[in-house]
């Protein structure tokens, strides 16, 4: 059990590491307005990265899985609440198997 909690402590360690220095070494240090916007798009780059390839394996069909992507797309674009856009590409993957399976 002992250790367990050193295995958490340093997986702690270790996770914290990389997101402590950068913030400490350029603490001081301003960024030019480009690379400004430029970080500023980095999250939403990445997760969409992650995200795309594993939605269109997600329902073992790609049309399917596509037509609840554009329904979570859609309700993306009006400003739903998360929850409302998860549920309707939910509903999105299920009417379009109910018709076309």
């Amino acid at each position: 059990m002992n250790s367990l909690w050193m295995l958490v402590a340093l997986m702690a360690v270790v996770t914290y590491l990389p997101r402590m220095l950068p913030m400490v070494m350029f603490r001081r240090f301003t960024f030019p307005p480009f690379w400004k916007r430029f970080l500023r798009f980095i999250p939403y780059a990445a997760l969409s990265a992650l995200i795309f390839p594993g939605f269109l394996t997600s329902t073992g069909n790609p049309v399917s899985a596509l037509a609840g992507g554009l329904a979570a797309f859609v309700l993306a674009w009006y400003r739903f609440n998360l929850m409302l856009i998860v549920l309707g590409g939910i509903f999105g993957v299920m009417i379009w198997q109910s018709l076309y399976n």
